[in-house]
């Protein structure tokens, strides 16, 4: 399943379109609200979108993990990874659109 990736200048872009700020402000913008995103995620709390999903940080231990090409035990420090947990509106919009569609009769 091959699809296009989206980049920081298609949201500018699409806030251009849809909103009617200029191309400057529109990418403004863009620029606050991702990094007001990672500000709060890097201070250890917790962003929730509503009707999009939320994203955690969570704490992974130490552990020990294998080089698959040697077999080798490499141990893995510990580390902070971000989660993202979609919210029921956003997968069920995502089910709904690869649902085909019903054959009239």
């Amino acid at each position: 399943m091959a699809g296009r990736t989206v980049t920081r200048a298609d949201l500018c872009e699409a806030v251009y379109q849809k909103v009617g700020l200029s191309r400057t402000e529109s990418a403004d913008l863009v620029e606050m609200v991702i990094r007001e995103i990672a500000e709060t995620l890097v201070d250890g709390e917790t962003v929730k979108l509503s009707s999009f999903g939320t994203f955690t940080i969570r704490e992974k231990g130490e552990r020990v993990g294998r080089n698959p090409k040697t077999g080798e035990e490499v141990p893995i420090a510990p580390r902070r990874v971000m989660v993202f947990k979609p919210s029921n509106v956003l997968k069920k919009k995502i089910n709904d659109a690869l649902a085909p569609e019903p054959v009239a009769e």
